[in-house]
């Protein structure tokens, strides 16, 4: 199991927060995502033979907000 932290601009609230650990949540290949407010980050535990990063910030960006590359 890899852990990755991604930053995220755009994230303010509780909903903000639930769709970003929701997307990810329903990629295959990620155990756990926890997002951080007041880090602008999420923190995530997946499995890199299932899933890459790039489909982290794609599944991100589809909810709305920008990840910083």
């Amino acid at each position: 199991m890899n852990t990755t932290s991604i930053k995220v601009e755009g994230m303010t609230c509780g909903h903000c927060k639930s769709a970003v650990e929701g997307a990810l949540g329903n990629l295959s290949g990620v155990e756990k995502a926890e997002v951080d407010l007041s880090a602008n980050a999420v923190s995530v535990e997946y499995a890199e033979d299932k899933v890459t990063v790039e489909e982290m910030n794609e599944a991100i960006e589809e909810q709305g907000y920008d990840v910083v590359k």
